[in-house]
């Protein structure tokens, strides 16, 4: 399958600074700006923002 340039691979990091990432796709056209999720960060076992890492 190929790479499309309007959904980008993208790595989400832990601001807790674990180290931790999740590898997500987004689209481009519908968030431009930097995207930011609460998910679980297994090394401190809570639930923290992850942040856009380009």
């Amino acid at each position: 399958m190929a790479r499309n340039e309007l959904r980008p691979v993208l790595k989400l990091r832990s601001t807790a600074g674990t180290g931790f990432t999740y590898v997500t796709t987004k689209n481009r056209r519908n968030d431009p700006d930097r995207l930011v999720l609460r998910k679980y960060d297994p090394t401190i076992r809570q639930h923290v923002e992850f942040r856009e890492d380009r």
